[in-house]
């Protein structure tokens, strides 16, 4: 028999730090554990050497070790902290105690690991509980590592009875801590860079779930939250493994290699399980909470009910009814006692709708048992299940909630078969604020404020719910979601005709946004094409409203008056045509009297003349861009300032300006640059560049420094090169993923007068001062510029011309086929230079 000071020996050790860190090394690298074996795994090592240092401490009578948080669930990741408390009944020597601690804590940190820890009495910690909701809910999960069993087991008990006795004071300021955390953290389901433990349906809401199941007054569905929250476990091993940090951040730079620990095809299908695992956590935090309100409510209400009814039983809750088979109950929409789903396939919809008109959830019961029970709906659906579609998709925000609660359950999917390409997807791209499924749905959301706006509300609906339905196709998701919504279009149950409309409203719900800040207006080839595409005028009305709500739905990026007058100047043209005008403009659009009299000035002066004006909303432009003619509610808002320059026809006009706005810190959101004639007995010809400018921060320059930096530019004073160069080096450099190379194309069919040059590229200081380099270098004539900035990416289409061989010639030419592509080769050289 092995004598206890052998035993403690041999303890002290095995307990060694060496000894302990070579095992979880060993553990860590083993490819045999992964996942809640390899964290168990991870736990109980620990344990054993937390064990080996009680021992071999010489812990007095009446301590025990506790493990707390998720150390004490078992559930230790790589870096995780060791959340511990050393409890004692008080009879030992306190420095015995704090000698005990010593003993315990400096290995600890002498190997690196975090270390939350604390050193009390069951009353102490009682208390400190009862003061501190964060550390009521690490005791509720405090396991037993070593020394008195009967010391640790005796705070379980009490601080279980204290939680569950406490709960509806407590569960309220639990609610209301997730909450907050939520404000800051954002929801795990959309982010692209997602906290998994603070999110919203992260970790911590998962083990607030715990702790109100722990209190008995309500319990979360646990239908798959369990694999959700070792998804996000698994994910911050690999995480944790991956970076060598301790962090919860899943940063964009380390997505490929956490998707490769975790044997993914990619980051994206990483990304969509973490939504996955999160939107599971988020409903069942919906359901729960929403029930631990219902019971606090009825606790409150039951003491005044039995005094009304002299100790009687109470009522039970009223129902009223709110469509066949549907009534509200207590707050929820449940199913009536007649309602009969395996007999109704209808009943989901019209659960869905009759709940989203109300404003009220769907209940979990409800929607499980139809879910369970009902049978597929006929193809093509019958005209209730396609009205009952509409009316859910156009009862506004509560519709997000309603749809939530259905795709839980599985039943968007049964109804649309195409919505599992989209669920869960993510868009990498700064402008957008949702992954795919939730933009379609938001965009509907966006589309029910502008039902009135079109003869067919229906239709825009239907086109708001599908118009990126193509993504994750192969190919061009607007091609792609044309077939689809043709094929979705005939199976709910529209005519041919409207099936038509809808697929035309799917391919083409970019064309006005495009076409309108990157087209030139004043070419009538860009109106008639647009024309052509869109083919009536009932369908122009429903893509203009779409346009808005897709770009309302896409992020604070993608919409703003300034975008919805020039989509509203498109429309308005676009109309014209189809009612049978054709469009003027190009080469022959008359110059203003100010314009004209700015251009006699600079051929009188010989240089520059500018003038700056403020431009704002106001009358005939709606807050909405829709052109109704309405005047904007409230102050106007700001729609940059028009800079207005004439100047004697010269090389490299473009870049120079390009390059002095950039100096003063001005963004460009329009451009245009054409030649404009002079009265009569004035041969010479002026360059006119209207542009719509902004102040990145601070105020406006004045136009004299402007114009004085102008000329210098232009006589070749001024290095602008150098100048940004110098403002690039004084940037802070940030940490992220490296931007693509930009993109330099030639648009087919762009113009009938010029050739269209197409740049994408990472929007920067100076980025159009290049452009402007590149295309002079490349001997082109710049008619005109239309610039577009998505969040960090720069859209920009630039009109371009042979020069004029002589001044017989009436207008200068397109560009050649292989011409233009050398000089989108050229230009897109310069920028990756």
């Amino acid at each position: 028999m092995t004598s206890m000071d052998e035993r403690t020996e041999s303890d002290s050790e095995d307990s060694g730090p060496s000894g302990y860190a070579a095992a979880r090394l060993r553990l860590l690298q083993g490819e045999a554990q992964s996942g809640p074996p390899r964290r168990s795994g991870l736990s109980d090592l620990t344990d054993d050497w937390l064990t080996g240092l009680f021992m071999a401490a010489g812990a007095p009578r009446g301590t025990s070790l506790v493990a707390v948080g998720g150390y004490g669930r078992g559930e230790l990741s790589p870096r995780s902290d060791l959340d511990l408390l050393l409890l004692h009944d008080g009879s030992a020597d306190a420095g015995e105690v704090a000698a005990l601690a010593d003993r315990v804590w400096y290995p600890i940190w002498d190997l690196g690991l975090a270390l939350d820890h604390s050193v009390r009495t069951p009353t102490e910690a009682r208390k400190t509980a009862g003061d501190d909701l964060k550390v009521q809910l690490g005791l509720l999960d405090a396991r037993h590592v070593v020394g008195d069993l009967g010391l640790t087991a005796g705070l379980r008990t009490a601080v279980l009875a204290d939680w569950r006795n406490l709960a509806p004071k407590k569960l309220p300021e639990l609610r209301e801590l997730c909450e907050e955390r939520a404000e800051r953290q954002g929801e795990l389901s959309y982010l692209l860079e997602p906290d998994l433990k603070e999110a919203r349906g992260g970790l911590r809401d998962a083990t607030a779930l715990r702790a109100v199941a722990a209190s008995w007054l309500a319990d979360a569905p646990r239908e798959g939250l369990s694999d959700a929250r070792r998804r996000l476990l698994d994910v911050r091993d690999a995480l944790h493994l991956t970076t060598g940090r301790a962090t919860d951040r899943l940063a964009l730079q380390e997505q490929d290699q956490v998707a490769a620990e975790l044997g993914l095809l990619d980051a994206d299908t990483l990304l969509r399980q973490v939504y996955e695992a999160a939107r599971t956590v988020s409903y069942a935090s919906d359901v729960t909470w929403r029930e631990v309100g219902r019971v606090l409510r009825s606790r409150a209400v039951r003491p005044r009910l039995r005094a009304m009814l002299g100790g009687g039983k109470g009522t039970v809750a009223e129902r009223s009814p709110l469509a066949e088979g549907v009534v509200e109950q207590d707050g929820e929409v449940v199913l009536a006692r007649a309602a009969r789903p395996e007999r109704d396939p209808v009943l989901p919809l019209r659960a869905a709708a009759a709940a989203a008109q109300a404003g009220l959830p769907l209940s979990l019961h409800a929607v499980r048992r139809m879910a369970a029970a009902v049978r597929p709906l006929p193809t093509p659906w019958p005209a209730e299940a396609r009205e009952q579609l509409v009316t859910l998709l156009g009862a506004g925000r509560p519709t997000v909630e309603v749809w939530e609660a259905l795709e839980a359950e599985g039943l968007i999917t049964r109804l649309l078969p195409d919505w599992e390409r989209v669920r869960c997807r993510p868009q990498r791209n700064a402008v957008h604020t949702w992954t795919v499924d939730r933009h379609l749905v938001e965009t509907a959301v966006q589309a029910s404020e502008l039902t009135r706006r079109v003869g067919r509300p229906d239709l825009l609906l239907v086109a708001g719910l599908l118009h990126d339905i193509g993504k994750g196709w192969p190919g061009d998701h607007s091609v792609a979601g044309e077939i689809i919504a043709r094929d979705v279009a005939a199976r709910i149950g529209f005519d041919r005709a409207d099936v038509a409309v809808l697929a035309t409203l799917v391919r083409h719900h970019l064309l006005l946004i495009e076409t309108a800040t990157r087209r030139d207006l004043d070419d009538p080839a860009t109106v008639r094409s647009v024309a052509d595409a869109v083919g009536s005028t009932g369908t122009l009305e429903l893509l203009h409203a779409l346009t808005e709500a897709d770009a309302l739905a896409t992020g604070p990026a993608a919409w703003s008056a300034w975008r919805g007058s020039l989509v509203a100047d498109l429309v308005k043209r676009v109309g014209a045509v189809l009612a049978g005008d054709e469009p003027e403009g190009g080469e022959d659009v008359a110059p203003t009297a100010e314009q004209e009299r700015l251009a006699v000035e600079a051929f009188r002066t010989g240089g520059p003349v500018l003038a700056l004006r403020a431009q704002t909303e106001g009358v005939g432009v709606s807050p909405s861009g829709s052109g109704s003619g309405e005047e904007a509610a409230g102050d106007p808002e700001p729609l940059g300032v028009e800079l207005v320059i004439a100047v004697p026809d010269q090389p490299g006009v473009l870049s120079a300006v390009a390059g002095v706005l950039a100096m003063h810190r001005l963004a460009v959101r329009t451009a245009e640059l054409r030649g404009v004639g002079l009265p009569s007995g004035l041969e010479d010809s002026v360059l006119l560049l209207n542009w719509r400018v902004a102040a990145e921060y601070g105020s406006l320059p004045q136009a004299a420094r402007l114009r004085a930096d102008l000329v210098r530019a232009l006589d070749g004073s001024l290095d602008i090169a150098s100048r940004l160069a110098e403002r690039d080096a004084a940037y802070p450099r940030r940490r992220g993923t490296v931007a693509p190379p930009p993109r330099v194309t030639v648009a087919s069919a762009g113009s009938r007068l010029a050739t269209v040059i197409e740049v994408r590229a990472q929007d920067a200081p100076g980025l159009l001062h290049r452009i402007g380099r590149a295309l002079e270098s490349a001997g082109v004539l710049v008619r005109s510029a239309h610039v577009s900035t998505l969040g960090a990416n720069a859209v920009d289409a630039f009109y371009v011309t042979e020069p004029k061989p002589d001044a017989s010639t009436p207008t200068p030419s397109p560009l050649s086929g292989e011409r233009a592509v050398g000089v989108a080769r050229a230009v897109e050289e310069a920028l990756r230079g």
